[in-house]
């Protein structure tokens, strides 16, 4: 059984900037981490790598080459191989060219992929579309928000948190996954893990290396595009009013509010 996991790296929470030109995320920063969900997809795929024989566990990054040092914790955390997808002219790609280029990522990964499993979003762009797309590119179902797991010979069932509880579906392989933060704990890189990252060579692709062409990826390949980036403003005027005893500071209330239009 080859099971893939996508583990994007991104800033931390309170350090995600947008070039205010072209509205594009600035991952260049040295604070980065694995987004979190994507550690529950890898810790899952651990877990049934652990729970079977054969099970072989591919990590996919796309990324700067600085991508490489999340592959290279995943392989830590129990994954045996890496695959980073990494060139400038990915710079700027929406979650549809992204898709496609994971799907090219994947295909590398061999034609013996039986399940993908992802985080149902990242934390920097918070679209949660780029599992269905690659999905789509791949020709194959695509389930979301999976809060359970079960493998089987030549199929996976999987509980999916709907609006009004859960929903059981079993579905033949191939299948792509993307999960929530319900579905695990996160596991820890072991020392034999880390010692084995070091050893593993990292594969590497580049714009033609995935079989695309540069107008299919980028900025050019992205037809979504963010008109304008700006940070809010926040101004609040704090009244402060005192119980003196007397029915002013609630009548001073009430004129305030009627000039407002509330009451």
């Amino acid at each position: 059984m080859h099971i893939v996991v996508f583990v994007k790296q991104v800033p931390g929470t309170d350090n995600v900037k947008l070039d205010p030109e072209t509205g594009v995320m600035i991952r260049t920063g040295k604070d980065v981490i694995i987004n979190p969900l994507d550690e529950n997809a890898l810790t899952e795929a651990i877990k049934i790598k652990n729970s079977r024989n054969d099970v072989k566990v591919t990590a996919i990054s796309m990324g700067p080459l600085s991508a490489e040092r999340a592959l290279k914790e995943a392989i830590a955390m129990g994954a045996d191989a890496g695959i980073l997808v990494s060139a400038r002219e990915f710079a700027g790609s929406d979650t549809i060219a992204t898709g496609k280029a994971l799907a090219a990522a994947v295909r590398k990964a061999g034609d013996d992929v039986d399940l993908i499993l992802c985080g149902e979003r990242a934390t920097d762009g918070e679209t949660g579309q780029t599992a269905v797309m690659v999905a789509n590119y791949l020709d194959i179902p695509g389930e979301t928000y999976v809060s359970a797991v079960e493998v089987k010979d030549n199929s996976v069932v999987i509980k999916r948190t709907v609006e009004r509880g859960f929903e059981l579906v079993e579905i033949p392989f191939p299948v792509l996954v993307s999960v929530n933060k319900d579905i695990n704990e996160v596991g820890m890189p072991t020392l034999n893990g880390k010692l084995k990252a070091k050893k593993v060579p990292i594969s590497a692709y580049d714009v033609p290396g995935l079989g695309l062409d540069k107008s299919e990826v980028g900025l050019t390949g992205s037809p979504t595009r963010v008109v304008k980036v700006f940070s809010p403003k926040l101004s609040r005027d704090t009244i402060m009013k005192k119980a003196d005893g007397t029915t002013q500071p609630v009548d001073e209330m009430i004129k305030f509010l009627i000039s407002k239009e509330c009451i």
